[in-house]
């Protein structure tokens, strides 16, 4: 459910030759850019970085670098990293730049599979020689790294489902919900970090039925700040992942004056797995296409390389 997909044909000496035209000419020609990286999956893109190193020993993301800038940059550099390390690239810079951006910390851990965090592990290792949970461990406090510890060691448990203990993990979040003792928190993040997703879906259904309240709404009375913020956001993304980034979206684009980073982060990290999905679900929920609601905020060719990302939905502007 991507909107960026493999290109048919496919030939990555000519995309690197025209790649080397438009960086290396008198002016950089942005849409020759836009074109080619928009328009081809990140394993093409990858293609296309080693036969521009072999044709002109240089490397791409560098070359990109240095001949463009603001968030026209981020967007096509954001594009040549394998999904893995384009985690860790946006982790690394939540956690090491001057102030600590938590919501970029929540979007990418309450959302991505055991799978996604070794590798996103794995990646982090090798990009920056230092251990993700250690950074983690010391650039965060409180129960709100406690959770991203938890989420962090990509523990959750799969495919199983127990009536027994989903009753018994219910009583355990509605106490925790009541009581908001350390204890209770601990036992409340220890079950939404390490249960697995259909164990879940069965524990918010009961905890509805016993308590007639939603698990998101009984979260958001009991707790708050970037603890409460992360534990919606791990619930939300059980629930469904697209509403989950469709809601973030939104929020980048209309509460914080367009926050460029977000819906970058966003559009990239999903361009190749459930973007299509988040179109549809924005659409339904906010009444505007996401198409129109970026048309409307961005600009130049960083506005062309958002929507070429997006990809269609041009009939609902």
């Amino acid at each position: 459910q991507g909107t960026i997909l493999p290109a048919p044909n496919f030939n990555p000496i000519m995309d690197a030759q025209l790649l080397g035209g438009a960086l290396q000419g008198i002016s950089c020609e942005k849409d020759v850019l836009i074109e080619i990286l928009t328009q081809r999956c990140n394993s093409q893109r990858l293609m296309i970085a080693e036969a521009y190193r072999d044709m002109y020993s240089r490397d791409l993301i560098t070359d990109l670098k240095e001949n463009l800038s603001h968030h026209f940059k981020e967007v096509m550099v954001g594009l040549m990293y394998p999904p893995a390390s384009y985690d860790a690239h946006e982790l690394w810079h939540a956690l090491k730049g001057v102030d600590t951006e938590e919501k970029c910390l929540i979007d990418i851990l309450a959302s991505r599979s055991n799978m996604e965090i070794f590798q996103m592990k794995e990646a982090y290792l090798m990009l920056y020689n230092t251990d993700l949970q250690q950074d983690i461990d010391s650039a965060t406090s409180g129960h709100f790294r406690d959770t991203l510890m938890n989420l962090a060691q990509g523990t959750r448990m799969e495919g199983y489902a127990d009536p027994s203990t989903a009753a018994q993990d219910v009583m355990i979040l509605w106490e925790a919900c009541q009581q908001k003792t350390d204890e209770h928190k601990n036992m409340l993040q220890m079950i939404l970090c390490n249960r697995s997703h259909q164990q879940l879906w069965m524990v918010f259904q009961e905890f509805q039925n016993i308590s007639g309240q939603d698990i998101v709404d009984a979260i958001n009375e009991c707790y708050d700040g970037y603890f409460q913020e992360l534990l919606v956001a791990i619930v939300l993304c059980i629930r469904d992942k697209p509403s989950y980034f469709a809601y973030r979206l939104y929020n980048a684009i209309h509460d914080f004056g367009f926050h460029n980073k977000t819906v970058i982060r966003i559009l990239i990290a999903r361009s190749e797995i459930d973007l299509m999905n988040i179109r549809q679900r924005y659409k339904e929920r906010y009444g505007k296409s996401l198409f129109h609601d970026i048309k409307h905020f961005a600009s130049g060719h960083y506005e062309s390389a958002l929507l070429a990302i997006i990809a269609g939905d041009t009939e609902d502007y």
